[in-house]
């Protein structure tokens, strides 16, 4: 098979998710490799290094959609790229389905077999831990004076207190930001509906780390002196709650800052509107907001490298098994697989847009084979089923 690494062309974005490591893994099982130039270069790797390993670099992302069978890159399909989808590509990217209904159609409407990366991790996603270590230290840099913050250090100083910091959720992303605020020497609340979960974070850091059930009651509870929250929280889509909401944030002191790493537009943050790397703090109720939707790009090197070696078995499965064998072998690239041919095959994406959707396991033939099992990559459901 012909397999393709586009440059990604969103705002932002300077990750890629394949390295000349990958390329040649890739190409010793005899794949050809095209790599659109440049498409590492922003993460430190240079095409004369993807030549070396054993691609072809191509000018243009036309090069690698008109010639090739597989096709990848970190972020969702662009709309100057929908046109050049050919019926049957495979493609392996964070599509996002559920938040992007016009981008969903494009795919339908060209028949293309689809993967949404970001639901394909068994063991989590290296982004996620990347998010929350690097959504730490960001917000520590918001909270100093010459970015408008409060000024507080970290881990305080000889006669003056360090932060205390309020983590909401305490999945891969929340575990990663305390990792770094503990180490720093914060002092760290850490919030979850988990019990066992927290009984895990208390257990790791010896009980020098607070836990608490998390509800809007117990967290209003501390904001008066919390300096800084991280929201780590995989806030359900369609809940028209917040655990935060603009109210809560006069509780704060001016120049506390709020990371929200989730970025979720209506989630769990009332006060949320997505920011950059350029333009990445608003303030709100006194409160300063870091809400950049692409925290791993600020650490494109170390996030490429983890990212491009947690996605090869999946790139290998489906070149050299094909799509079927692939999704039989691996539960959760089976989760994963968004439209097939024309047909919806994400049962989040049914649910929030009121399409009609089938499952993987019968669009692929493969209901009474034995299957590697998976779990649902989310708690929503949809009994929209489509009528063949």
């Amino acid at each position: 098979m012909k397999f393709g690494l586009l440059k990604d062309i969103k705002n932002g974005e300077y990750r890629t998710i394949v390295t000349p490591v990958e390329v040649r893994s890739i190409a010793g099982y005899g794949h050809e490799v095209l790599v659109q130039a440049g498409a590492g270069e922003r993460a430190g790797f240079e095409d004369r290094a993807y030549e070396e390993a054993g691609a072809k670099i191509v000018p243009a992302a036309e090069d690698i959609f008109s010639q090739c069978d597989l096709v990848t890159k970190v972020k969702e399909i662009e709309p100057s790229e929908y046109d050049l989808l050919r019926e049957g590509q495979i493609l392996v990217t964070c599509i996002h389905p559920a938040a992007h209904p016009e981008e969903v159609q494009a795919l339908l409407d060209k028949k293309v077999i689809a993967f949404t990366a970001e639901d394909s991790h068994r063991y989590g996603s290296p982004n996620c831990e990347a998010a929350g270590k690097q959504g730490a230290l960001a917000g520590l840099n918001a909270m100093l004076t010459t970015n408008g913050g409060k000024g507080k250090f970290v881990s305080g100083l000889a006669g003056a207190p360090g932060m205390n910091v309020l983590i909401l959720g305490a999945g891969i992303v929340g575990k990663a930001a305390l990792s770094v605020l503990h180490a720093l020497g914060a002092k760290v609340t850490v919030m979850d509906i988990n019990l066992g979960v927290l009984r895990e974070v208390e257990a790791r850091y010896q009980n020098a780390v607070d836990t608490m059930y998390c509800t809007k009651e117990n967290i209003r509870s501390l904001l008066p002196e919390t300096d800084m929250i991280l929201n780590c929280v995989k806030w359900p889509k369609g809940n028209p709650d917040f655990l935060v909401d603009r109210e809560m944030l006069k509780l704060m002191e001016k120049g506390s800052v709020l990371v929200d790493i989730s970025n979720d537009t209506d989630g769990a943050i009332e006060s949320f509107h997505e920011t950059t790397h350029e333009n990445p703090t608003y303030v709100e109720n006194g409160v300063i907001h870091y809400c950049v939707s692409n925290i791993p790009g600020a650490i494109a090197g170390s996030t490429s490298v983890a990212y491009a070696a947690s996605m090869l078995p999946h790139f290998l499965k489906l070149l050299n098994d094909g799509v079927t064998e692939a999704c039989v072998q691996d539960g959760f690239l089976r989760r994963s697989l968004t439209v097939y041919k024309g047909y919806l095959t994400h049962e989040e994406t049914s649910a929030l847009q009121g399409r009609p959707w089938i499952r993987p396991e019968e669009i692929l033939g493969i209901t009474e084979r034995e299957l590697d099992p998976a779990p649902p990559a989310t708690v929503t459901r949809s009994d929209n089923f489509l009528k063949r």
